[in-house]
């Protein structure tokens, strides 16, 4: 019995010393340990990186909000930038007192043919406040129509610029002097803003200012984050040519797709006033009603606003924007 007993008190010391000593004595603590170590990520030298990182980031994020504010500020320029952005070289001024003379000279005309006063107001109004602003408005488009064109194969020369070893302010410059208008004057902008302190990246985002186009816009922030950020410039770049290219390709196959629509609209549009002048032509007798009684006025104002509201609805399905 006590030698059982002694046994069994043995087998649990020992069970005990086994399940408690082993590990140290064999070293599987110490594996433990290394192991734990190696797997646990180091904070002194993963913080480093993680700073950089972060300073990255909101380094971009304080250059993309300062771009936004830009362009939200420029949704509704002045009228001197209006007509920078046309390409004229007037002063306010000078525009201000070409429209009230076309809208003087417009009342005086046709009061004079007696047309009435009401009548002649109303046209003066119009040439003097509608004519000279659709005017500036035209050739603003057509000057960005212009400088789309051209845009993509400039950022071309600027890669290539880029990869041959040029600085970015030399590839600028080769635009400046050898691209077409309104592309080179406008890198001609950029160089003498950047000559005169302005640094690079900002001088590049002012051309969202001078020509408000979504393309610009996206040359400017690309440029203005790789200024403070870093970067490859050439990559970049690059991949901001094929999107313009491809912008390009987009918008000529939406004007291609609504070409059909746009000709159907001019000809509904057209044929209203088409009808009403052959009907002159033949019976102007029949016609003369319209603006000799006073109903006859009242038909012709309903029938021009309602014709107006067509042509805008119209207007509005055949406008795409991407």
């Amino acid at each position: 019995m006590n030698l059982g007993v002694f046994f069994l008190v043995a087998v649990a010391i020992g069970g005990a010393v086994w399940v408690f000593v082993y590990p140290y004595l064999s070293g599987e603590k110490h594996t433990e340990r290394r192991m734990a170590s190696i797997s646990r990520s180091d904070p002194i030298t993963a913080r480093p990186s993680r700073v950089a990182g972060r300073a990255r980031r909101e380094q971009v994020e304080g250059t993309l909000k300062e771009i936004e504010q830009r362009s939200k500020k420029a949704k509704r320029p002045p009228l001197s930038v209006r007509l920078q952005q046309a390409g004229l070289e007037w002063s306010k001024r000078r525009f201000i007192v070409t429209a009230c003379v076309l809208g003087f000279g417009a009342f005086a005309v046709l009061l004079i043919a007696g047309a009435g006063l009401l009548a002649a107001l109303g046209f003066g109004f119009a040439a003097g406040c509608g004519l000279p602003f659709w005017g500036l408005s035209y050739l603003k488009k057509r000057r960005e129509s212009k400088f789309l064109a051209v845009f993509p194969d400039a950022v071309d020369v600027i890669v290539r610029g880029i990869k041959a070893g040029l600085p970015l302010l030399d590839s600028l410059k080769l635009i400046a002097v050898d691209a077409s208008e309104p592309v080179k004057s406008e890198f001609r902008a950029i160089i003498e803003t950047q000559t005169i302190g302005m640094p690079l990246g900002e001088a590049c985002a002012k051309l969202y200012d001078n020509m408000p186009v979504p393309e610009a816009n996206f040359f400017g922030i690309v440029v203005s984050i790789q200024q403070r950020a870093g970067g490859n410039l050439s990559e970049a770049l690059g991949n901001l040519s094929r999107v313009l290219r491809d912008r390009k390709k987009m918008k000529a196959k939406i004007q291609a797709m609504s070409s059909e629509a746009k000709a159907s609209a001019m000809i509904i549009g057209a044929l209203p006033l088409a009808v009403m002048t052959l009907v002159w032509l033949t019976s102007p007798g029949y016609i003369a009603l319209l603006w000799t009684e006073p109903l006859g006025h009242v038909m012709l104002a309903c029938s021009g606003a309602w014709m107006l509201c067509g042509v805008l609805v119209m207007r509005k399905m055949i406008n795409f924007d991407f």
